[in-house]
């Protein structure tokens, strides 16, 4: 599978998706998602659509997301990511 670019907005949020094949790494402006959103709720928001199409562990995701809060960031994040498993 070739790198799919997706985009998410959410409010002022917006986030640039690119998902590959891999081993589930999520890089959040180059960091791990998890270290740039430090809460349990902002996490699962991201895992969200993994878990719901059973394809947890899969797929390696990139992301650049500016503007807005860490929610709408995270809620455009989801969006990216649902649109790129849909591809």
């Amino acid at each position: 599978m070739a790198v799919t670019h997706t985009i998410g907005r959410r409010k002022k949020a917006i986030a640039r998706v690119y998902l590959k094949d891999g081993k589930g790494t999520i890089l959040v402006n180059g960091k791990d998602y998890k270290n740039y959103f430090p809460t349990g709720t902002l996490q699962y928001k991201i895992e969200q659509s993994f878990a719901l199409t059973e394809n947890t562990g899969k797929f390696d995701v990139n992301v650049n997301v500016i503007g807005g809060g860490v929610t709408g960031q995270a809620e455009a994040i989801r969006l990216g990511i649902s649109r790129a498993l849909c591809v």
